[in-house]
């Protein structure tokens, strides 16, 4: 009996057990209950390790080598201890040991069940995993080590220890499968970690894994597999690859921040080899003139025309008739980028080719400028609360979301990441809205001057109509003046700080620094980044002028971060209270320069014009309602432009100035990648030995802004208004 159940237990088959762990009915009444009961539990836990092994045996034909390894290890460990128990139990029936063996002629069968205890529990988690592994036919890496990380923590040791390394033998595997991808730049035919455009797949990497760390994979796979199959001279150094391998073997997926350390390591020996081999300072000075060229309108002349042709291409499709004629699509906007380019310096520029314009909201038939009417009331509430939404300026160009896009090849994607893009895009959005309501306004003051001059040959100096009415109709006509003059002094001031003071000195600075690499050096290590990696220090053979000359990864991508954070400053994208009312000030421009053109290029309505002259002296009704719009969009202007200086007076004197993080990372997006970005921040870092000078020199810009529109005191001298005026008068402290 002993020697069948010890042979059961060791997988064999009995009489004992006909099909599964229970009892034959044979055999019952010869045996007492308890004994019945120990031998089917025994026979339970040799049905499971039969179950298991099959399992196993099944499993282990898959073709994936994840999979097998999870098999051999399994086998190996039921191997060494489940089946080693099984020969010392053996071993110990047959020399009598007293601690199985009862005066040293019986074995009670409640001694075996006792001794194989141990293993009830880690064999139905066993079982379990098999079930598991055996009802789905795929198994990525990443999320077979997530499964097995989340079994392993039981509180029952043995399981844990068990599932524990199951899960370190696949994770060896797939450990194997990253070194080839990060340092040989190589992927398995079966079962690859990244697709053949270098992606990631889907669940090829365990959830273990940090998001940074993630990147960090995809962009050295990325960098060696392209330098591999482009068969460069230059590969990367064989001691940089072993020691890159030696750092790999050493971690585990599962011991996260030393696995994060390893590959945040290997990331910057990388992007030092490629910043000294492939991608050179050419290829970067380049990007960066482009970038500044379209994207921050530095090219004016192609800017305008931008503007222009997207604004024919809205008439002459409000000009279409209804059907598909009519509809904007990305194609038409891209042939008028083309079409812009004509007669400029941008007509031969082949970085003209990389841009191109997204609908995110698809194809859209152009509408007419909003003539909607604002409250003062609400307008005076908005301005007291911070705005809850994120501020956008991307649908000002084309009265739909519109975002210029930059096509980036490899190796300048080294340098260029999404998230700098999106800094682009947003910063064109805005700039291209004020240069397009700069525009506008000019274009008002043009019509409103050509009208002026008809409407004198008939007139003389007066406007005509009767004696009240012509006094109405002056009134009207200056006020109409002085809106539209503080619109274009405005937006002069504030376009000529954007490009002057901002685009145009942060461009010049930044072109410094590349050709100054001393100087980018010492910026870097102020800023409390060490401007060497280990693979500098590694393989620092240069000579003396090599070094001064040379400009590492880490400074070049540190310095066109903080490029971008001080653009974003001082362009007071940076202020979310400071964009909602200059969104609104632009807004409100647009609604004059249409309520102008609807009124067919003039404040004032012709004298014939039906209801533009009253009898017996009373003023016309189509001259009240002008006067009555036009009266409201001076006082909702100045209170915007109030609004807008006492805000950015408070921005300016905020001490100290936040600190942040790099500029890619201050970019909140919406939940649609189309839609356009605002910035949550302040305004810039100011951290390590030049962290004062950092903060003066992005104050100073903000200080400009300020003096330029409080030239002549206009703002900071103390307003009164009329009713206040009125009772100091009657109080007798003015006259």
């Amino acid at each position: 009996m002993i020697a069948e159940v010890l042979l059961v237990l060791a997988g064999h088959s009995s009489s004992l057990f006909p099909s599964d762990h229970n009892l034959h009915p044979a055999f019952c009444s010869l045996l007492h209950p308890g004994e019945q009961q120990c031998l089917e539990a025994l026979g339970q836990i040799a049905f499971r390790y039969r179950k298991i092994k099959d399992a196993s045996s099944a499993l282990s034909r898959s073709p994936s080598r994840y999979i097998c390894a999870l098999c051999a290890t399994l086998n190996q460990i039921l191997k060494d201890e489940y089946e080693t128990l099984v020969v010392d139990t053996e071993a110990k029936v047959l020399n009598r040991d007293s601690s199985l063996v009862g005066h040293g002629s019986f074995v009670p069968l409640s001694a075996l069940r006792a001794t194989f205890s141990e293993w009830d529990a880690p064999l139905v988690a066993l079982e379990s995993l098999t079930s598991q592994l055996e009802a789905q036919d795929k198994w990525p890496p990443g999320v077979l080590i997530d499964m097995l990380l989340a079994r392993s923590k039981s509180g029952i040791h043995r399981i844990s220890d068990i599932l524990l390394r199951l899960s370190r033998a696949v994770q060896r595997v797939w450990r194997a499968q990253l070194i080839a991808f990060l340092v040989h730049g190589s992927l398995a035919h079966e079962d690859p970690l990244a697709s053949d455009s270098y992606t990631l797949l889907e669940g090829s990497i365990p959830s273990c894994i940090s998001v940074l760390s993630r990147d960090s994979i995809a962009y050295i796979g990325r960098a060696m597999s392209i330098v591999k199959a482009k068969k460069w001279q230059k590969q990367l150094p064989r001691e940089q690859a072993l020691e890159h391998t030696t750092l790999l073997e050493a971690v585990l997926p599962e011991e996260q921040f030393d696995f994060d350390r390893v590959i945040s390591q290997i990331r910057t020996n990388v992007g030092e080899w490629l910043w000294l081999n492939v991608l050179t300072r050419k290829d970067v000075e380049d990007a960066v003139m482009s970038l500044a060229n379209y994207f921050l309108l530095r090219n004016g002349e192609f800017s305008l025309a931008l503007i222009r042709e997207i604004e024919r291409l809205k008439l002459s499709r409000l000009t279409t008739r209804s059907g598909a004629t009519s509809m904007i699509r990305e194609q038409d906007l891209n042939l008028a980028m083309l079409r812009a380019s004509l007669g400029t310096s941008a007509q031969h520029d082949p970085s003209l080719l990389h841009l191109r314009f997204q609908l995110p909201s698809g194809p859209l038939r152009p509408l007419l400028p909003s003539l909607s009417n604002t409250d003062i009331k609400t307008l005076s509430s908005s301005l007291n609360t911070n705005p809850a939404d994120p501020v956008s300026f991307d649908d000002l160009l084309l009265g739909t979301h519109l975002l210029l896009a930059y096509n980036v090849s490899w190796p300048l994607d080294l340098f260029l990441h999404a998230s700098d893009l999106q800094i682009y895009a947003a910063l064109f959005s805005y700039l291209s809205s004020l240069r397009k309501t700069h525009t506008r306004i000019h274009t008002c003051w043009t019509s409103l001057s050509n009208s002026q001059r008809a409407r004198r040959r008939w007139t003389g100096l007066g406007e005509g109509g009767t004696n009240e009415d012509l006094e109405v109709r002056k009134e009207l006509l200056r006020c109409g003046w002085g809106v539209v003059r503080d619109m274009g002094w405005f937006l002069d001031t504030l376009l000529g700080y954007v490009m002057v003071d901002v685009v145009d000195v942060e461009y010049r600075r930044l072109k410094s620094l590349l050709s100054n690499p001393k100087r980018s050096r010492a910026e870097s290590m102020g800023k409390g980044n060490p401007p060497m990696s280990h693979f500098k220090r590694s393989y620092g053979h240069q000579s003396e002028e090599e070094s001064t000359s040379y400009l590492d990864f880490s400074t070049l991508r540190n310095i066109h971060a903080t490029y971008l954070e001080r653009l974003v400053t001082g362009c007071l994208l940076s202020n979310p209270t400071l964009t909602a009312i200059l969104r609104q000030i632009f807004e409100v421009c647009e609604r004059f320069v249409a309520q102008v053109e609807r009124w067919g290029g003039d404040i004032l309505p012709a004298l014939l014009f039906e209801g533009s002259i009253g009898g017996d002296d009373r003023v016309g009704a189509l001259v009240q309602e002008r006067w009555g719009i036009v009266s409201e969009i001076n006082k909702i202007l100045h209170i915007l432009l109030d609004s807008f200086y006492e805000q950015l007076s408070v921005s300016a004197s905020q001490q100290p100035f936040t600190a942040t993080g790099d500029a890619s990372k201050s970019i909140l997006m919406n939940a649609s990648m189309a839609n356009a970005s605002t910035f949550q921040r302040t305004f810039v870092r100011a951290k390590g030995i030049n962290g004062l000078e950092d903060t003066s020199e992005v104050r100073r810009h903000v200080e400009r802004l300020l003096l330029r529109l409080d030239f002549n005191g206009g703002f900071s001298k103390p307003k009164i208004n009329r009713e206040g005026e009125e009772i100091l008068k009657q109080g007798g402290l003015i006259v």
